[in-house]
């Protein structure tokens, strides 16, 4: 009974932030049309080279889905914080690194899946072939999800930091460098796919098993410090 309990917790938490994402679309459509923009710029910028564009393509794509994912990290944990939403619910029975997990993937559904399914486009405008579609998701599907715990970790850090959110995309890019290094080398060394694929996977293991315990403190002393 208690376990129906609680599961119907989780899915009322995700049904909120279906609903909060779903009044908030006009964000999410902004970071996708930033990305989009942004292609469009480094394709003028670079020429009509097809061969330089399909070459560094990949690194694009990565560089412009950090950049455009570190736009949403300011209400990753703000709004819920500044309007009490984050202690209702963790006075509702969910542990603060439950509540970051569960932010994380909520983070990862809503910004970063949207992005997945406009990267077969940018591929076409980037002129990258499509038998290295497959590469470009599977690196991006681990990949993304490790942004989302680090953003979720820098977030939490903002709280306590109120003057300086620069901080945390900062933190967020630091950390992504290896993940960016690593996902490229998956499309331009597919002999490699397993062995490169593996290291994300373990990076994503290292963050993801991190997220909870950082965030979780921040959320703590943010709201003891409120």
């Amino acid at each position: 009974m208690k376990i129906m309990k609680f599961i119907n917790k989780i899915i009322f938490f995700y049904y909120r932030e279906y609903k909060l994402n779903l009044s908030g679309f006009q964000d999410i459509l902004t970071n996708i049309i930033f990305f989009f923009i942004s292609i469009f710029i480094f394709i003028f910028s670079i020429g009509p080279d097809k061969e330089t564009i399909s070459l560094i393509g990949v690194g694009i794509i990565w560089t412009l889905l950090l950049l455009s994912s570190t736009l949403s990290l300011r209400k990753f944990y703000q709004d819920d914080f500044e309007n009490g939403n984050l202690l209702i619910i963790h006075l509702n029975g969910f542990s603060l690194g439950l509540i970051a997990i569960l932010k994380t993937f909520s983070h990862f559904l809503f910004v970063q899946v949207p992005f997945l399914l406009s990267i077969p486009i940018a591929c076409i405008l980037l002129n990258i072939p499509i038998d290295k579609l497959i590469y470009l998701f599977a690196s991006f599907g681990i990949g993304s999800l490790t942004l989302s715990c680090l953003g979720s970790i820098s977030s939490s850090m903002n709280l306590m930091n109120q003057r300086n959110f620069l901080l945390g995309s900062v933190i967020v890019m630091i950390f992504s460098v290896p993940i960016i290094i690593f996902s490229v080398g998956i499309i331009n060394m597919e002999e490699n796919f397993n062995s490169l694929i593996n290291i994300l996977f373990g990076i994503l293991l290292i963050v993801f098993a991190i997220n909870p315990w950082a965030s979780g403190l921040c959320l703590k002393l943010s709201l003891e410090n409120n």
